[in-house]
């Protein structure tokens, strides 16, 4: 059996068992690798080392502590905004102008989007991929 190390693409960290690394990368490719946080099956290894004795904590250093603070980002997103998906900018200008009840959105806008919307006092925050949650999954 091989413990791995996994990552969703939201940067949840995790571990799973597999009988090898075949077995992995298998289940995986038929996207039956799942992270228990959000569901997402788009999973990678992450990179790894062997457990080595040390004095400093894990949740002492900064890059966990950036990691934590990105997932809490993303969850709060998740939680209270909706998702608009490529309609985020005619939204957001609904919404601006009064012709949409105001609630909070986030979707994808390009850069020539963005920049129209700010242009025209709409206030948007295009987010960093690191804090950008996956979109939720779409029903069939």
């Amino acid at each position: 059996m091989i413990r791995y190390a996994l990552l969703c693409d939201d940067d949840h960290d995790f571990e799973a068992w597999f009988s090898d690394s075949a077995g992995f990368d298998d289940q995986n490719a038929r996207g039956l690798v799942e992270c228990p946080q959000c569901g997402s099956t788009r999973i990678r290894k992450a990179l790894a080392a062997p457990a080595v004795a040390t004095s400093r904590k894990r949740e002492a250093s900064p890059e966990h502590q950036v990691g934590e603070l990105a997932s809490k980002v993303r969850a709060h997103i998740r939680k209270n905004y909706d998702y608009v998906g490529e309609d985020f900018a005619s939204e957001a200008r609904a919404i601006h102008d009064g012709d949409k009840p105001k609630r909070l959105i986030y979707g994808e806008a390009s850069a020539d989007e963005t920049k129209a919307l700010s242009d025209d006092g709409v206030p948007v925050t295009p987010l960093p991929d690191a804090l950008a949650p996956t979109p939720p999954k779409k029903a069939n």
